[in-house]
């Protein structure tokens, strides 16, 4: 079955602020009855044994692509011999999976600690349980994927996956933390899987089908996060506000460079120079405003909860080199795709 890059859930309406709990448990209810008419199973939708499917060292396809990533378009990297690109890009593209399933995995555990704390008849209850059921089957169709390529990747950094087993308890002890550090993890992912299908370059079938699955289920998992976000920022106290503000620019920026830039093992494997490493990541203009594009939403979204109208806070999304335009409206192409089909 095809999918669009796009889901029914990115269009359902906006939470406003002063919603009433009716509304909101409306949306919940809209949001779950999603999950249950559409949602994904692993090892039933992904057909695994097709030779289609089958992951090549040979295979042109997983070259990364020059427009979407920042390494598939460094002058370095194009004067590779096309089995290193492909090598390259498999292990690329294996580490952002497995960042995504230790990302999805806390998740998962998060939403667990923070269900528990609920009371009977919450509406919040039905649909996280959906999300993190889906979420499993998101981290199993990764892992799967990341056995056939067959690279050695190890995901998050060291320290980060040190950590891992403490973040879930933020779900329970600051959740409004929690589901900012939620959109910080899946943003970035979701961005960049947008944006390689939009591209409409040719990919191997097994990337194309998870990443249809993953961005079709993960828009209801980011329609939720941000309306929590919306719906709760009114209700935090003056001195919590203003500390939640300056951290929420700093904890996108934090988790978006443990999703997207390399592990040091992937830069010793492949001999990839310090400069070029700077360069993509993220010294050069091009570089940053492929950083920018990553949370258009995310700015449109502080602005909306009123996390973005001080000064200070402000520069903090500057001096973390992700302030800019924010998007007009969920998911909206960055500029570069804007009119492609």
């Amino acid at each position: 079955m095809s999918l669009t890059t796009e889901h029914p859930a990115d269009e359902l309406p906006d939470i406003p602020a002063d919603v009433s709990p009716e509304a909101y448990a409306e949306i919940l209810g809209a949001l779950s009855r999603a999950s249950v008419e559409r949602h994904f199973d692993a090892f039933v939708d992904v057909p695994w044994e097709d030779p289609e499917f089958t992951v090549r060292p040979d295979d042109p396809r997983w070259v990364l692509p020059a427009d979407v990533d920042a390494l598939g378009a460094h002058p370095w990297y194009l004067a590779q011999p096309l089995e290193r690109r492909i090598a390259i890009g498999q292990w690329r593209q294996a580490n952002i999976l497995k960042v995504g399933l230790q990302f999805e995995n806390i998740l998962i555990r998060g939403i667990m600690q923070y269900v528990f704390t609920l009371p009977n008849s919450s509406p919040e209850y039905r649909y996280l349980t959906h999300e993190a059921t889906e979420e499993c089957h998101h981290t199993q169709m990764f892992q799967e994927t990341v056995n056939r390529i067959g690279a050695p990747v190890e995901g998050m950094p060291w320290l980060m996956r040190r950590v891992a087993g403490l973040l879930p308890w933020a779900a329970s002890a600051a959740p409004f933390a929690f589901f900012i550090g939620v959109l910080a993890g899946e943003e970035p992912i979701d961005h960049t899987q947008k944006a390689i299908l939009r591209s409409g370059k040719d990919l191997p079938p097994v990337l194309s089908r998870i990443m249809e699955i993953h961005v079709a289920e993960e828009a209801r998992h980011i329609s939720f996060a941000h309306h929590y976000v919306r719906r709760n920022a009114p209700r935090l106290g003056r001195v919590e506000k203003q500390v939640i503000s300056l951290l929420f620019p700093v904890i996108m920026r934090v988790l978006c460079d443990v999703i997207m830039v390399p592990s040091k093992s992937f830069r010793r494997e492949f001999g990839i120079p310090r400069s070029v490493m700077k360069d993509i990541y993220w010294r050069s203009p091009e570089s940053r405003t492929r950083l920018q594009d990553l949370f258009g939403d995310v700015r449109m979204l502080a602005d909306q909860a009123g996390l973005r109208r001080s000064r200070t806070a402000r520069w903090m999304w500057k001096l973390c080199r992700i302030d800019g335009r924010p998007s007009r409206y969920r998911s909206e192409p960055p500029v570069a795709f804007a009119g492609q089909g």
